[in-house]
């Protein structure tokens, strides 16, 4: 029977001929350049002999090309279409919601969700925790650009000159930052912001601007390795440990992780 008996007797009708074939496509997505038949079929786990009829029928619909010099494949041109399409219609922030829910509900901290807009980082949505934790973060609130984890995360994530753009703006809330744009203060601060999120993989706030607070936050990328979003996750201090090794800036990397590669994002 062509169908997955597992989706059949869940009710949901699966070809397995179908799910066959597109792990060959999915493992020329993976592979950095063109494909032996027996490299890309042992790659699917496939055999040569099985592999050899879903290619012909895939180059047939222009999702995969054979090279005639040396018979490699490769994705393409209406898999490109695919890809293209598929990128014009991913929202980050709708990526991104369902991902945060899942954070607060795993962790039952509060999660922040920031975009970057023209006066720096801006929450979009702010996940309450289980336990009461008043602080003044709501969406619509523009965040410091180096005076909180999420504006640091953005900060070392992108190149200057957006950074100094947004601290121009009156609405960014950060007078001392606002002073620095421009000298040599604004660029150690820069770099400061780079440095702990290469190490770490996120940033941290300890104690601040919140006393008593801690919170990680982590960029997610998009495929252009433009930071698209940062998901922030904050609570009291006996519940959220400062340490970098703390469960729950893992937690935040592995969110934000998770919705980059759902965006397209390939670390280099």
């Amino acid at each position: 029977m062509d169908m997955n008996d597992d989706e059949a007797g869940k009710g949901q009708r699966a070809i397995q001929s179908v799910e066959v074939g597109g792990r060959l496509l999915l493992a020329l997505a993976e592979y950095p350049a063109p494909m032996t038949l027996k490299d890309l079929a042992a790659k699917a786990d496939l055999p040569p002999s099985r592999a050899h009829p879903y290619l012909v029928s895939y180059g047939r619909l222009g999702l995969v090309q054979q090279d005639g010099a040396s018979g490699r494949y490769a994705l393409g041109p209406a898999a490109l279409q695919l890809g293209l399409a598929a990128l014009h219609q991913c929202d980050p922030v709708r990526v991104a919601q369902p991902v945060a829910d899942a954070l607060a509900a795993e962790t039952g901290q509060a999660v922040a969700l920031a975009v970057w807009s023209n006066f720096g980082p801006t929450v979009i949505r702010m996940i309450d925790a289980r336990q009461p934790l008043h602080v003044a973060m709501r969406a619509g609130t523009v965040m410091s650009v180096f005076g909180t984890a999420t504006g640091r995360a953005f900060a070392g994530a992108m190149g200057p000159e957006r950074v100094a753009d947004a601290m121009a703006g009156a609405a960014l809330g950060d007078p001392a930052a606002r002073a620095g744009a421009g000298h040599a203060d604004l660029d150690a601060q820069l770099a400061s912001a780079h440095e702990e999120l290469a190490s770490h993989g996120c940033t941290r706030a300890v104690g601040r601007p919140i006393p008593g607070v801690n919170a990680f936050s982590a960029p997610a990328f998009d495929h252009d390795g433009e930071p698209a979003v940062v998901i922030t996750l904050l609570g009291h201090q006996d519940h959220v440990a400062a340490g970098w090794s703390s469960p729950m800036a893992a937690a935040v990397k592995r969110a934000a992780a998770e919705v980059s590669s759902q965006l397209g994002y390939r670390p280099r």
